[in-house]
């Protein structure tokens, strides 16, 4: 499989699991056979459910540092 063909396989996973349960799903409900290749293929959890379009990106919280001016 060509690494499109491996990440919409993935993604296909988890919004089928998604429809199947009415809500996110967790690792717990794949096997850990599917469970990692989701991963490898998509990368965290986290990431995995926002690439799947599950789950909205979360915005980074930290403040960013300003430079200094003398």
């Amino acid at each position: 499989m060509a690494n499109e063909e491996k990440s919409l396989w993935a993604i296909n996973q988890l919004q089928s699991k998604y429809t199947e349960l009415g809500r996110l799903p967790k690792k717990s409900d794949f096997d850990s056979v599917t469970l990692s290749r989701i991963k490898a293929f998509l990368g965290p959890w986290p990431r995995a459910l926002e690439k799947a379009e599950l789950k909205e990106k979360k915005m980074d919280k930290t403040p960013h540092k300003r430079k200094r001016t003398k």
